[in-house]
């Protein structure tokens, strides 16, 4: 759809007309000494000139008038509404790579799959629904760093999330590290949308910050985190001994990442299985939900250089035409 920006500029339209009515052109007196010839004149002398000229010459001053007009009222092509992201919460997701996370425990459409494959594929989903927050995301093992600062960017913060690879970041686990990672991130943020979702298989053994250091300084700067231990229950293997109990998840430290739940204001989740681990991202999704008026906006592009492109194509037109008069006066 065409808009103007400034329509009442087409009220000078009628100004040519205005003008010469008010200051008419005077003719010549034909007894004068000095005659000045005039257009017709110099075409009744040569016919070569089109007669229709006097026209053409007033059709393109129209249209030049009626094209510069045009421009300055600035026609605007306004396209459909688009959504305005509107800031919500800033989450933080920090990921285990640590070695243990290559344990095939969990299952996804009936095939056996580890567990950092199975966080990617639930974390995803997660980071695809969040409209409107700031994602950020930490990768931890033997050291945590920052692999995505907050950004509006989520499609950019799931790929680099989907690129994540076991013991990138060394084979041990660095909880605390990872947390103090998440709050000097969120330091400008507002205090009540600073969020961090930890997913962990393991206890924290590496980095310098321990969890319950990390939990109070996150406590102290309103961080409130969320904390998911990963991996299944203890299940019965058959070997050539014998049947024997084995617990794949016993090196999961849930009383640490219990404790760092409870003291910023967060919950602790346990996921033994895929299907656990989408309901929590889901409970999640709902907790650190806010619900918001949507905005929009409409796309606005310039079109004022169409009109002008206009007046100045009719402007080399009626040069053309006064060469050619002026050509054939002087073969006259």
């Amino acid at each position: 759809m065409i808009e103007f920006a400034w329509p009442f500029l087409f009220l000078l339209l009628p100004l040519p007309l205005i003008f010469l009515k008010w200051f008419p052109i005077k003719s010549f007196n034909q007894s004068a000494a000095l005659k000045v010839p005039e257009l017709n004149d110099f075409m009744q002398m040569h016919s070569s000139l089109p007669a229709s000229l006097p026209k053409l010459k007033t059709l393109l001053t129209s249209l030049i008038w009626i094209a510069l007009v045009t421009a300055a009222a600035r026609p605007q092509w306004i396209g459909n509404p688009i959504e305005i992201p509107q800031s919500g919460r800033d989450l933080m997701l920090a990921i285990d790579l640590s070695g243990s996370m290559q344990i095939r425990d969990f299952e996804i459409s009936g095939k056996t799959i580890d567990r950092l494959t199975a966080s990617k594929i639930v974390a995803g989903d997660f980071i695809d629904r969040r409209r409107g927050d700031r994602i950020g995301l930490i990768l931890f093992g033997s050291q945590a760093y920052l692999q995505a600062p907050l950004t509006f960017d989520t499609s950019t913060v799931k790929q680099l999330l989907m690129e994540t690879e076991i013991g990138l970041a060394g084979s041990d686990t660095s909880i605390g590290d990872a947390i103090g990672i998440a709050v000097k991130q969120m330091r400008n943020s507002p205090q009540n949308s600073r969020v961090l979702i930890l997913l962990t298989d393991g206890v924290s053994n590496a980095g310098e910050l321990s969890p319950e250091k990390a939990a109070e300084i996150a406590s102290h700067e309103k961080l409130k985190v969320h904390t998911i231990g990963i991996g299944s229950k203890g299940r019965v293997v058959n070997t050539l001994f014998g049947a024997r109990q084995t617990n794949p998840s016993a090196d999961i430290d849930e009383k640490a990442l219990k404790m760092v739940a409870d003291k910023t204001g967060g919950k602790y989740f346990r996921a033994y299985n895929t299907q656990e681990l989408v309901k929590i991202y889901q409970e999640i999704d709902q907790l650190e939900r806010i619900e918001q008026a949507q905005h929009f906006y409409r796309p606005t592009e310039e079109m004022y250089f169409w009109p002008l492109l206009m007046a100045l194509t009719c402007i080399g037109i009626l040069m053309g035409y006064e060469a050619l008069f002026l050509a054939s006066r002087w073969q006259i």
